[in-house]
């Protein structure tokens, strides 16, 4: 009996060892089984954060990029240029602005461009003066003039009409002067890019309807105060050099007409020089407002 009791505490001692082993078997997974799970919810958490701080600094980058390209660079081809001069009713330019210097002049060179427009932009440039350049249509008939007159446009002169065949206007049709006036425009437009903002009639003769014409095309009409090199005792460089100089109408605003000719642009190094020399500045025609602003 005693023999009996001892092997029925044995078995149950089995039993319960297996059971406590069973527990500690199931126990185990269920906890690994968690805190896999865990680590995965982290792990999944972690990522979204990521995407989501990854979504933000796109979307931050996105938007600099963008402000980026809408802000125009400080001297690009967008930046806006304020007016500082104005044409008078004599040709003319006065300052409109309480800063801009009046002591002035501007040049303009007609004619263009037949045979030495191009060298005397050259030298324009290299005496760091501005003018505008006043062009005839059949002088850019061929492709080598095209390439001149961009050239000229390139070194940063502003181009004026001076009409397609240098015809009278007040000779002409309005069907002719429409023509000589827009054709041109049509074929600069082509060359260099852009319309001409000035315009000036053969002869500085023009007609009620040029007029309207040149307002149409947004271009503001100019003449001359004064010029010498079409006359036969100034058709010399020194002579001309020393004229438009020392003329008695010479004066602040003054607007210089010269021509593409040899004997002019042989004189205008001393004429540019000249003129500093008495205390006027060349004037940027891009500062004149035109007939749209």
């Amino acid at each position: 009996m005693k023999k009996l009791k001892i092997l029925w505490i044995g078995i149950i001692g089995v039993l319960l060892l297996a059971g406590c082993s069973h527990l500690s078997t199931s126990a185990g997974p269920d906890k690994e089984s968690q805190q896999s799970e865990n680590e995965e919810d982290t792990q999944e958490q972690t990522d979204e954060d990521n995407v989501s701080e990854g979504q933000e600094e796109q979307k931050d980058t996105g938007e600099n990029e963008v402000q980026e390209t809408v802000q125009p660079e400080s001297g690009s081809a967008d930046s806006v240029i304020e007016p500082k001069y104005e044409l008078t009713d004599t040709w003319s330019i006065k300052p409109i602005k309480d800063q801009a210097e009046e002591n002035v002049v501007l040049l303009t060179i007609d004619d263009a461009p037949d045979k030495h427009a191009l060298e005397m932009a050259k030298t324009l440039k290299e005496l760091d003066a501005k003018a505008i350049f006043f062009v005839n249509g059949h002088f850019l008939e061929r492709e080598e003039q095209k390439q001149v007159l961009k050239k000229i446009h390139d070194m940063g002169f502003l181009i004026g009409n001076h009409t397609y065949h240098h015809q009278a206007l007040v000779d002409a049709t309005k069907e002719e002067q429409k023509k000589e006036i827009v054709r041109l425009n049509d074929l600069i437009e082509d060359i260099i890019g852009e319309r001409p903002k000035f315009f000036r009639a053969p002869n500085g003769q023009n007609t009620d309807y040029s007029k309207q014409v040149a307002k149409e095309e947004g271009m503001l009409l100019m003449n001359w105060s004064y010029g010498y090199d079409w006359n036969e005792e100034y058709m010399d460089e020194d002579a001309l050099a020393d004229i438009m100089v020392n003329t008695e109408l010479l004066g602040n605003g003054a607007n210089l007409l010269m021509h593409d000719r040899e004997w002019t642009a042989n004189a205008l190094e001393e004429i540019v020089s000249g003129l500093r020399e008495k205390g006027y500045e060349i004037v940027d025609p891009g500062l004149i407002r035109t007939a749209d602003e």
